[in-house]
């Protein structure tokens, strides 16, 4: 297996020279605060959760008598990361968390998630199930389920996926028959549950979508429930099990170490869940679940890309071909190049995107930013991922295709981060329609007038990408333009085919963005590595020669061609 590598400069140039998240002064942590937590967690990556990714990919899970079986790799790393209070990083004080600045967590989130993203599945959906119940549980919830989560003997998932319906969340047939109270009796069956049962945990905590009875058709009649595995007594104790069961394990191309169970709820008729938020609210608040996991499914794609960049950086120097290290050859070099780019990127634009939560505790109107870039984050940074990932294993040739350096389960690992959480068309559909047309443009307007205030402080140095800019800056607004016509004649079959294809046109022009921010910041620095200084402006004018130029073709796509695909027999 290959080497672990970081790169913490990177890391705290983002948080400190660019976001200056040491300046969120309720946090209390000074500069030389963050650099220590980044050190310190990226040590115990390096560690321990690294060294559990090839063991834990090979052994994989395993469905017995007893449930789900996860690799013994996994159980010491899952012990130390609660043991050592990592997960109480970015937590509320209040129910003994670590509180940090959301982008600090984020960027140490994306190490752990880089060195084993199938493993890190695991605490993450519980953190995200947690602040559920933290957030709109009740005072039963709250005080029964919020302390041995945050203590790591048990853990959330999230339940949405059923057989027939797939992505069409509506169409579930999950039921929810009242008991007494908040307490129903709960039937049905969910797939793709990712870890939906382990021996990672005492206890599974599932958050449940499902129908009360006469509820209204589609999300509208959906309702949240928080069910556990095994019953839980009134001293806290654990009970009988609570007819839920793990009735499938997936056999995936990747993340074999994360339990993606088929659970069954209710077979005997015993299965008791209790309501969280109100009846038919159950998708509102599963979406303070869901905005959170889809901005960390694409620091799935953003992490492993930066890891196996670096990886390959390394293998590349120390690889000889024709007379010297292959990192020497042009075409290599302009692949490592552009795969540096894109990573680094992808980074910026995820610490930036993190640190909107902080932001919109004070103005609102970051809010309305964090709804807009959430869907980019998601999709580009999982098809980037993956792309960077491929990019890795072509640098490693033939050695790269073998399981010796590590690199192909990178591949195998990031492809699902395009499918789950909402399929990557799903988030385009949901980018134009709700995060643009829904909105009348204000939110796009007001990013493109941010993006316009940068283009215009870019001098000389950059002036090649200043140009290019400029023009992609007004092909954006011809094809906002075209979109809002289309819109107000109710022609929705062109723009839902265009869909992908704009928010992959705007993806590139936010990525470029935050590389040419960093760029600005590293030009103006007087002090610090001059080298990787340097590096932080090349990177942007790499990425707008290789990445941000392809807008070019795309913007003429998405005005010029009239052809409704959906006349089109196949």
């Amino acid at each position: 297996m290959g080497k672990y590598h970081s790169d913490q400069k990177d890391i705290n140039f983002n948080l400190l020279d660019v976001l200056k998240v040491h300046e969120h002064e309720k946090y209390g942590f000074g500069e030389n605060d963050i650099k220590d937590i980044v050190n310190q967690f990226d040590k115990f990556v390096e560690g321990e959760v690294f060294p559990s990714r090839e063991k834990s990919d090979e052994e994989g899970v395993k469905l017995t008598d007893e449930g789900v079986i996860v690799s013994e790799s996994l159980q010491g790393v899952h012990k130390s990361y609660h043991d050592n209070g990592w997960f109480a990083l970015g937590m509320p004080e209040a129910i003994g968390g670590a509180p940090v600045s959301e982008a600090l967590y984020a960027a140490c989130s994306s190490l752990a998630v880089g060195a084993n993203t199938g493993w890190m599945m695991y605490p993450g959906l519980s953190r995200a199930a947690l602040n559920v119940i933290h957030l709109k549980g009740d005072e039963y919830l709250k005080s029964t389920y919020v302390a041995p989560m945050m203590e790591g003997r048990w853990g959330g998932t999230m339940c949405l996926t059923e057989s027939g319906a797939g992505s069409d969340v509506g169409a579930l047939r999950s039921t929810a028959t009242p008991i007494e109270g908040t307490k129903y009796n709960i039937k049905g069956v969910k797939i793709f549950i990712s870890g939906g049962e382990s021996d990672l945990y005492e206890n599974n905590v599932h958050l449940v979508l499902a129908r009360t009875p006469n509820a209204p058709e589609g999300t509208k009649g959906i309702s949240l429930f928080v069910v556990p595995r095994y019953v839980v007594n009134e001293d806290g104790s654990l009970g009988a099990n609570n007819d839920v069961k793990c009735t499938k394990i997936e056999h995936k191309m990747g993340i074999h170490c994360s339990a993606t169970c088929e659970v069954t709820f209710g077979t005997n008729g015993n299965c008791e869940g209790y309501l969280i938020g109100g009846e038919f609210e159950g998708m509102s608040t599963m979406f303070i679940m869901m905005n959170e996991a889809r901005l960390y499914c694409g620091i799935q794609g953003e992490s492993q890309a930066n890891l196996t960049y670096l990886m390959s950086l390394n293998y590349s120097k120390e690889r000889g071909q024709f007379g010297k290290e292959i990192v020497h050859h042009p075409d290599v070099k302009r692949l490592l190049l552009s795969m540096r780019a894109r990573a680094r990127g992808m980074r910026a634009l995820a610490l930036y995107t993190a640190n909107l939560f902080d932001l919109e505790k004070t103005d609102e109107k970051y809010k309305s930013y964090i709804e807009f870039l959430t869907p980019v984050c998601k999709s580009y940074f999982s098809d980037e991922g993956f792309n960077v990932s491929v990019d890795s294993l072509q640098v490693h040739g033939g050695y790269g295709y073998c399981t010796e350096y590590g690199v192909e389960q990178f591949v195998r690992d990031t492809k699902i981060a395009s499918i789950y959480e909402g399929t990557n068309g799903i988030q385009a559909i949901d980018f134009v329609m709700r995060k643009i047309l829904k909105d009348d443009g204000k939110t796009f307007q007001s990013i493109l007038k941010d993006i316009s205030s940068f283009v215009g402080k870019l001098d000389s140095s950059f002036a090649n990408e200043q140009k290019l800019f400029t023009e992609i800056l007004k092909s954006t607004q011809n094809i906002a333009g075209h979109m809002m016509k289309l819109a107000a004649e109710k022609n929705f079959s062109q723009i839902l085919q265009h869909a992908t294809n704009f928010q992959q046109f705007m993806s590139y022009i936010l990525v470029a963005w935050r590389l040419g921010e960093s760029a600005l910041v590293a030009q103006s620095k007087t002090d610090g590595d001059a080298s990787y200084l340097n590096s932080k402006q090349e990177d942007f004018k790499v990425y707008c020669s290789y990445e941000l130029s392809k807008g070019i073709s795309l913007a003429r796509s998405l005005t010029d061609l009239e052809v409704d695909i959906t006349n089109i027999e196949i």
